[in-house]
């Protein structure tokens, strides 16, 4: 099979985001040593907010303006992405030694995957089943210490229970996902940064040189506020659970980096990759189409014409293959064509 899906934006910004934030990883351990996770979270996300606050100044972003149905969706992405899931993070951590909770937070792939599939009541066939088993089973083989201690059940409840909490967040940031991402990214960095850095505090934490503090929010910037960008316009192309998918793999690319900057090759990390390469190919040979029906539908987003969805008429004339945005309506439409669950498929299938 062609991998043709390696063309789709959502595909490419997903691997994208996968790789700026596996990245992060051993460039941020290199950079706060001997600091609190915690300290080390809300400075990265902080640097993620701020820096992506500048960009927009400078780039004089227009304002966001989001419809009243929005509001809930978003509030809930930034509650429970950002509030729930460190302080219930912060709870397992202190209970649990590092080698169980470095296990049970690759939960967070399976909670977005199962909530967006059976709640959310996004598209998935086996193929893209055994795709997200293959890229979990990687990340666990990944993360395995060799021996790992849970600590009893309430802090393995907490962390699993930080996991949903994500999982939650990612698929109510797709309801939201077609507005501008960098504005999305600093909102949910400007709030997640500054809970993570009161929950360090109360922990007893202290800031560390001002250098690393430098060096740690622009490494922020990069690992989590570009790569959420990114992962949001992948929510955008290609729905929470392939996106979420894609994401997993960031475990991956952390790896390869730190063993380009001299860890050793390890036995779990060609293993871990086998199965994510297994996994990551049966999501791109995957071929979603059949007749589908788009109800009417009024929304404003960036396009581009001509495509299968947008051949509205135009006051000014717009130039063929143009990017732009403004409100637009789509009538009912009944076609046939591959494509993902995205913005414009959101439409239910027949159960077989």
């Amino acid at each position: 099979m062609r991998l043709t899906s390696l063309r789709n934006t959502g595909v490419q910004a997903a691997l994208a985001a996968a790789l700026l934030f596996g990245a992060g990883t051993p460039i941020a351990k290199l950079l706060l040593v001997d600091v609190s996770p915690w300290m080390l979270a809300g400075l990265l996300y902080l640097g993620s907010g701020i820096g992506l606050g500048v960009y927009r100044l400078i780039r004089r972003a227009p304002r966001v303006r989001l419809e009243r149905r929005e509001l809930l969706p978003l509030a809930g992405a930034v509650f429970f992405g950002g509030v729930v899931g460190p302080v219930l993070l912060m709870f397992g951590l202190v209970g649990m030694p590092a080698s169980g909770a470095s296990l049970l937070l690759n939960a967070e792939g399976v909670a977005t995957a199962l909530l967006a599939w059976f709640v959310f009541k996004e598209n998935f066939d086996r193929r893209i089943a055994l795709g997200m088993a293959a890229i979990v089973a990687g990340a666990v083989v990944l993360s395995w210490p060799g021996q790992a201690d849970f600590a009893g059940i309430l802090p393995s409840v907490a962390i699993l229970g930080a996991c949903l909490a994500w999982g939650i967040d990612n698929n109510l940031t797709r309801k939201v996902a077609l507005h501008d991402a960098t504005w999305l990214a600093a909102v949910k960095g400007l709030t997640t940064g500054p809970v993570n850095l009161t929950l360090a505090f109360l922990l007893g934490a202290s800031l560390p040189p001002l250098l690393n503090v430098g060096a740690a929010m622009v490494t922020g910037l990069f690992a989590y506020g570009i790569s959420l960008v990114l992962f949001i316009v992948a929510l955008r192309h290609i729905g929470t659970a392939r996106a979420g998918a894609y994401f997993s793999i960031a475990p991956f690319f952390g790896a390869v980096l730190a063993i380009a900057m001299g860890d050793p090759i390890t036995i779990p990390l060609i293993i871990a990759g086998a199965l994510m390469v297994l996994g990551v190919w049966l999501h791109l040979t995957e071929r979603h189409e059949h007749p589908h029906t788009h109800e009417p539908l009024g929304h404003d987003h960036w396009h581009t014409h001509p495509d299968e969805h947008h051949n509205h008429e135009h006051r000014e004339p717009v130039s063929p293959g143009s990017r732009h945005r403004h409100p637009h309506a789509h009538a009912e439409l009944t076609h046939t064509h591959e494509h993902y669950p995205d913005s414009h498929h959101r439409h239910s299938h027949p159960t077989t």
